[in-house]
């Protein structure tokens, strides 16, 4: 789960971390409320899940009342990206000194955690490791040991920050860590973490994702879960409990099991197409999952051909095939579909749906075919 920014400082804010004091508004009336509060100037920032808000006009500073109601009016409600804004985060405006960068995440290939730490903050780390990687300095932590004090102000000290903020940033990194870890978080960043006016180390931004595995152990999710924006198709995917996340391309995917639904998404891109979404089914999916993920991947509009990519273990090729046929008399399917089906009962499946078998729906012997044929056919109906 992503949070929104103002639900991320507030998780930073108690483990510690300071934050610039504002709130949370969802009306023109409310956002003027919350800056009288503070004092001016203010900032007004939309609160969407998507990054590069600055450019896009999602974030502006406001002198007045007059200048946070029209602030405030020009992002409401409106598309910011692609994202609908359904509220604004007022807070205080801060005389910027110095921007850094500092987050804590997973590193999968070292199967350890990771602290970056960068003095050029402000802007994507991305291009910062891009242009000059020594800029980024990195350390690998073990969970079992955990970031102490001592390695959090090595990370500062390599990252070559101004030395007066060497205790304060340091304190962030622990805080930074405790939040990534009590919060069962698999991201937490701060860019900028700024030191402001009067010397104090401010976080100005939080992007906080939360681990969903681990939501049993944290009812209090419940009350940002809410507030979590999510499009038509991710709604209805939640809905059937499956594992979705949506894309911009036109070709359907559904596999079982992640890594296969990843390279599948790969195949489809080296074939020169592009998929419309990630939908993993999980292993031992029975007929009635396989119908549902064709439900929500066939409610896309943007959706020209669906590519179902089974390789049997614990899930079965039979029952596979066999929902891809209750999903043919059940839903009014609008676009051609093409399986590959291996391993466990896949003669049988594939022998169900030759009984079947149509100019829409197609049975492929290999992923690379069956990409190639769903690329075609998404090309063909594209209009």
């Amino acid at each position: 789960m992503d949070l929104l920014e103002y639900q991320g400082k507030q998780l930073l804010a108690g483990h510690g971390v300071a934050v610039p004091r504002g709130g949370v508004a969802d009306t023109v009336e409310a956002a003027v409320a919350v800056a009288d509060g503070l004092g001016y100037p203010v900032v007004v920032k939309a609160q969407v899940q998507v990054g590069g808000r600055g450019k896009a006009g999602g974030i502006k500073l406001a002198a007045t009342a007059a200048d946070v109601r029209d602030v405030t009016r020009s992002m409401l409600h409106r598309p910011l990206k692609g994202h609908l804004v359904r509220r604004v985060w007022v807070e205080e405006a801060s005389t910027i000194a110095s921007e850094y960068y500092a987050s804590v995440t997973f590193d999968r290939g070292a199967k350890l955690h990771l602290v970056l730490v960068s003095a050029r903050g402000g802007i994507d780390i991305e291009e910062v490791a891009a242009d000059d990687p020594d800029a980024v300095v990195r350390l690998h932590v073990d969970p079992l040991d955990g970031l102490d004090p001592a390695a959090a102000r090595d990370v500062v000290e390599r990252a070559g920050l101004d030395p007066a903020a060497t205790v304060q940033v340091t304190d962030v990194l622990v805080a930074l860590w405790a939040a990534y870890t009590g919060a069962d978080a698999e991201l937490i960043e701060v860019n900028p973490l700024a030191v402001v006016d009067g010397g104090r180390v401010l976080a100005l931004d939080a992007k906080v994702t939360l681990d969903d595995s681990a939501a049993f152990r944290h009812p209090e999710w419940d009350e940002w879960r809410a507030d979590e924006v999510l499009d038509e198709r991710e709604r209805r995917a939640r809905e059937k409990g499956l594992n979705y996340i949506g894309l911009a391309g036109s070709v359907g995917i559904i596999g079982n099991g992640a890594g296969l639904v990843m390279s599948t998404l790969d195949v489809v891109n080296e074939v020169g197409g592009s998929a419309a979404n990630f939908l993993d089914i999980g292993g031992g999916a029975g007929a009635d999952v396989v119908a549902a993920a064709l439900e929500v991947v066939n409610s896309d509009p943007n959706v020209r051909a669906i590519f179902v990519n089974i390789f049997g273990g614990i899930t079965r090729g039979d029952l596979v095939a066999q929902g891809i046929v209750e999903a043919l008399e059940r839903v009014d399917l609008r676009s051609p579909i093409i399986v590959r089906l291996d391993g466990t009962n896949a003669e049988e499946g594939r022998a169900v749906l030759a009984g079947r078998a149509s100019d829409r729906l197609v049975s492929e012997p290999t992923m690379v075919s069956a990409a190639r044929r769903a690329v075609a056919l998404a090309a063909r109906s594209t209009p």
